[in-house]
Order: structure tokens, then C-alpha cells, then sequence
């Protein structure tokens, strides 16, 4: 009669180990999971920061090209007002040099510049 209470209990203890290892491994899963879970928010999280940031870039993109195409119409600006200002000096210059001509074929001087 002790082999029967022996096996017994040894046979209770086995299944006590059994449902402990297989708790174990109940919460070893969940800890993944709970793991997985967090690593999803945090991409969701990323995804979301992702979004911000390219509309932030986006909003810096136009914002710069306002101010290029600002610039670029003040120097065209700028280019104009000094093409015009030398044109006009062009002119003044072309002027003089005609009047310095008619003044040396008055006084009938040689000219600097033989034509």
C-alpha cells in the first residue's frame, strides 16, 4: 500500500508542476503581447509625429517661397532701376561726346579718338 499513496501524491505534485509551468507560460505570453501592444502605440505615436513634422516642412516650403519670390521681385526691381539709370547715363555720356566733337571741329583741334 505505500507505492499507491507514494505515486499518488507524486502524480499530484506532476500536475501541480504542470499547471504552474503552463501559468508561467500564460504570463510570459501576456508579457509579450503587452510588449508588442506598447511597441504598436509607440509606432502609431511615431506615425502621428511623422505627419506633424512633414506638414511642419510643408509649411516652412511655402514659407520660403514667399520669401524667394519677394527677393526675386526685388531684384528684378533693383536690375531695372539700374538699367534705366545707366541707359541715362549712357545717353548723357553720348551727348557730351557729340558736343566735345563739334566744339574740336570748331576750334579745329585733333581729335583724341581719330575716326
Amino acid at each position: 500500500m505505500t507505492t499507491e499513496p507514494e505515486s499518488l501524491i507524486l502524480e499530484l505534485l506532476r500536475q501541480m508542476r504542470a499547471e504552474m509551468a503552463s501559468k508561467a507560460d500564460l504570463e510570459a505570453l501576456r508579457a509579450d503581447l503587452r510588449a508588442e501592444l506598447a511597441s504598436k502605440a509607440e509606432l502609431a505615436e511615431l506615425r502621428s509625429e511623422m505627419h506633424s513634422l512633414r506638414a511642419d516642412v510643408a509649411s516652412d516650403i511655402l514659407s520660403l517661397r514667399k520669401e524667394l519670390s519677394e527677393q526675386i521681385v526685388g531684384l528684378r526691381r533693383a536690375i531695372i532701376e539700374y538699367h534705366t539709370s545707366v541707359i541715362g547715363h549712357g545717353v548723357l555720356i553720348n551727348e557730351l561726346e557729340a558736343r566735345m566733337r563739334r566744339v574740336e571741329q570748331h576750334l579745329n583741334l585733333p581729335s583724341l579718338y581719330p575716326t
